[in-house]
């Protein structure tokens, strides 16, 4: 953008600000961004004044583009609207409104002060271009921002439902269960460890039961994640189980060669029933006496 450009972009905006603010907030309301509920009107008339003023200021210390340093403060304002937004649950087309409907006050004035012979109609063509480049890179500008703030919410939320999801339940004393839904990666598998790990150490548990119940698939991989998780346990003094393995499980398992060289049983109760008889327990049925009174009720060390 040329110097004189800058200059009379300035001018144009400085001397027109109200006009262009009015314009510029009717087009945004027409947009639909009021009627989202997460921004008053009081907000978005202080987000585009605080906007307009930063774009004139940035435009009278000479910047040229987005990049350049007397737009800092207008860049960080617009990441600051960008990250809000994306945690409101804004669109990026929302989003982006902000600046893009700022294009038309922008010409409006522009045609306005050609036509009142301010510009000559080559300058009214450079002044069009000039303004079109940077709010198209302000515009590029904020959408970015956006994705990044929506992939860093997407990346917590997967993170903090990876932590929901891998419960560690105490069934008894000194036994645990671990049951595992959806499919085991890399990095849930680590979730897994460390609470499994620290569940162990805080109750003193000496066996672990891991239910892949919930689990869809048990491939080469999938396996060598839980025999890091059944490694890890038994460094830590307790004894894995796994339970839950489905026969369509088990021929898989078998046709790709897979040894888990761990007690496997096909349901969380019979693998129960091991852990209590490893443990020295046993459940044994209740009887009632005449009256309601219980002649034997639950057993242990039988």
């Amino acid at each position: 953008m040329a110097g004189n450009d800058i200059g009379l972009i300035a001018d144009l905006v400085g001397n027109n600000e109200p006009t262009i603010l009015s314009e510029w907030l009717d087009l945004q309301k027409q947009a639909g961004i009021l009627r989202t509920d997460r921004t008053t009107e009081a907000e978005l008339n202080s987000q585009s004044r605080n906007f307009l003023h930063l774009l004139r200021e940035g435009l009278a210390k000479g910047g040229d583009d987005v990049s350049h340093a007397a737009f800092g403060a207008a860049r960080e304002m617009l990441a600051d609207l960008s990250r809000s937004r994306a945690l409101q649950g804004f669109s990026p087309r929302e989003t982006s409104t902000f600046i893009f409907s700022l294009k038309r006050p922008l010409f409006n004035a522009l045609n306005k002060a050609s036509k009142s012979g301010s510009f000559s109609a080559a300058q009214s063509a450079e002044l069009v271009w000039s303004t079109t480049l940077l709010l198209d890179g302000f515009g590029l500008y904020t959408l970015e921002v956006f994705q990044k703030s929506r992939e860093e919410v997407i990346v917590r939320q997967q993170r903090e439902i990876s932590e929901l999801s891998t419960p560690v339940v105490k069934l008894w004393d000194g036994i645990l269960a671990l049951p595992l839904i959806g499919t085991l990666d890399s990095q849930r598998t680590q979730v897994v460890m460390e609470n499994l790990l620290q569940t162990i150490v805080d109750v003193e548990a000496e066996i672990a039961i891991i239910d892949i119940t919930g689990v869809p698939t048990v491939d080469t991989l999938t396996a060598q994640h839980l025999l890091k998780t059944v490694a890890a346990a038994r460094l830590m003094g307790a004894d894995c189980i796994i339970s839950g393995i489905r026969p369509q499980i088990a021929q898989t398992m078998v046709h790709l060669g897979v040894e888990l060289n761990v007690i496997s049983k096909a349901s969380l109760a019979d693998a129960f029933a091991v852990a209590l008889r490893q443990t020295g327990r046993a459940v044994t049925k209740m009887k009632i006496a005449p009256g309601g009174s219980v002649k034997k009720s639950l057993g242990q060390g039988e």
